[in-house]
């Protein structure tokens, strides 16, 4: 009991840990940098930036249908992307990954879904916004 109370309570806190600052400037050549650090010598911007990962999954009807395959709309720096890639290729789930920022046709059918973060699953006419391996058992069985 103990065990599932920490491990909730470092779930929950997690986010708030990997919270970090991002800076942009430009060089002397007109070159633009970003890091996670101020830079000392040259006037840098903190950035404000907006993150569109789902944090909560959900499972939805939708009116897509992709019949009984699966189909992924995602992005390569995305965390919960990467997760559901590595449980589908473990569990021998055949899959369609779209890139939405690398493959422009992706990106416009993302668009027209009326989401706003990633991943986005379907299978068959059910959509999932996120990713939990639990969840996405009760879609695909």
């Amino acid at each position: 009991m103990k065990k599932t109370i920490w491990i909730l309570l470092l779930s929950f806190s997690l986010p708030l840990l990997v919270y970090a600052e991002v800076y942009q400037w430009v060089d002397d050549t007109g070159k633009i940098h970003f890091s996670d650090k101020k830079p000392i010598a040259v006037q840098a911007e903190e950035l404000d930036l907006e993150i569109n990962t789902y944090t909560n999954v959900t499972i939805e009807s939708s009116d897509k249908d992709v019949g009984q395959k699966v189909v992924m709309y995602s992005t390569a720096w995305c965390g919960y992307c990467k997760k559901a890639r590595s449980y589908f290729q473990k569990n021998n789930i055949a899959f369609v990954d779209y890139d939405i920022e690398n493959n422009a046709k992706a990106k416009k059918r993302y668009d027209k879904l009326g989401v706003t973060g990633v991943p986005v699953i379907f299978v068959g006419k059910k959509r999932m916004s996120g990713f939990s391996a639990q969840r996405f058992e009760q879609l695909y069985n």
